[in-house]
């Protein structure tokens, strides 16, 4: 199966799974399953960083090994995603200025910037794999639809607005 079915299957699934429901660390907590569980042999790591504190990222419901607690606006790879406004794919994360390694498994990555309908920065989906060059136009594709339906579902469950 190309990456492109798997995720026209996986995404039907996330939308029957948030749908109506009001528990949004619950919501990360299983759409971060969800991923991992689709492509457990390339998604090493998955998970949300919230804003918090106007210029901090914080660590929000994940799947994988430990990672970092908080990452400052423009730092690393979900830093530089918020500060740019846009997806970011980074085929070798040695190679990124900056980048910061919260785990030396972790060889490339995809963040995907989480924004509201009145474009107000909410956090990131942060991805990391142990292969490199390992993400591609079909998983920007499809983890940007995945972000687009969790945020007209939980909207209305950020604390700050």
């Amino acid at each position: 199966m190309t990456r492109k079915e798997q995720y026209e299957q996986l995404i039907p699934q996330i939308a029957s799974l948030i749908k109506d429901e009001t528990n949004l660390v619950g919501i990360l907590a299983n759409v971060s399953a969800a991923l991992h569980e689709a492509f457990p042999e390339r998604f090493f790591w998955v998970g949300f960083y919230l804003q918090e504190n106007g210029n901090m990222l914080r660590l929000g419901p994940f799947q994988g090994s430990v990672a970092c607690y908080t990452i400052p606006y423009g730092k690393g790879v979900c830093g530089k995603a918020w500060e740019e406004g846009r997806t970011l794919i980074v085929p070798n994360v040695e190679t990124f200025p900056g980048h910061i390694a919260c785990s030396s498994r972790s060889r490339s990555e995809i963040v995907v910037p989480m924004y509201d309908s009145q474009r107000h920065f909410r956090g990131v989906l942060d991805i990391d794999s142990t292969r490199l060059d390992d993400f591609s136009a079909e998983d920007k594709d499809g983890l940007e639809h995945i972000i687009q339906l969790l945020m007209a579902e939980i909207e209305d469950l950020f604390w700050e607005k």
